[in-house]
């Protein structure tokens, strides 16, 4: 079964960012400048670059060729790209209908599922922050650092949970509920 390679109607141009009466050369620097700022927040260079491709797209989500062609860079590069935002659950992947082929998806609430997913890890570190107090003595100097930095996560969790609430709201006010 061949596959096209235009993809669907909804996806043709969008990786020259095909938005009526827009400058793709504004959506490219818009792009690598989002993509920069991004990385000296430490997120490698690649995944920066994907992850602003896709944010800038009409759609919210484009295939391997037209972000290779987008951003012109490796099939290999959009792969691992893709990999880690995946990881971090900034974007997810999906089957293009009637195609074998893959695109790759950010949604609305991205920032909402990369920061209700570190919960995970936030568990992870206060029980190993918990069994260093324990190990090292509450009354040591290192036990209080350690107890002191348990405390600072129990309240960031506690604080993003609220954060989270708040925005659910706040974004429903905004733009209407999903």
């Amino acid at each position: 079964m061949a596959e096209s390679k235009s993809g669907s109607g909804n996806e043709a141009g969008a990786a020259s960012e095909g938005g009526a009466g827009r400058d793709p050369e504004a959506v490219s620097r818009f792009v690598e400048h989002f993509a920069a700022q991004l990385v000296e927040a430490g997120v490698p260079r690649m995944p920066a670059r994907v992850f602003a491709a896709l944010l800038a797209s009409d759609t919210g989500a484009l295939t391997s060729a037209q972000l290779g062609e987008q951003l012109q860079i490796s099939p290999a590069a959009v792969s691992g790209a893709v990999r880690y935002l995946a990881q971090v659950h900034l974007v997810s992947r999906e089957r293009e209908p009637g195609s074998r082929r893959e695109r790759y998806r950010v949604h609305s609430d991205q920032w909402y599922e990369a920061l209700t997913n570190r919960e995970a890890i936030m568990k992870r570190w206060e029980d190993a922050l918990r069994e260093g107090v324990a190990s090292l003595g509450a009354d040591s100097p290192a036990g209080r650092r350690l107890s002191e930095t348990l405390a600072f996560f129990e309240f960031v969790e506690v604080e993003i949970e609220a954060i989270m609430a708040r925005w659910r709201i706040h974004r429903d006010q905004l733009f209407g509920g999903d």
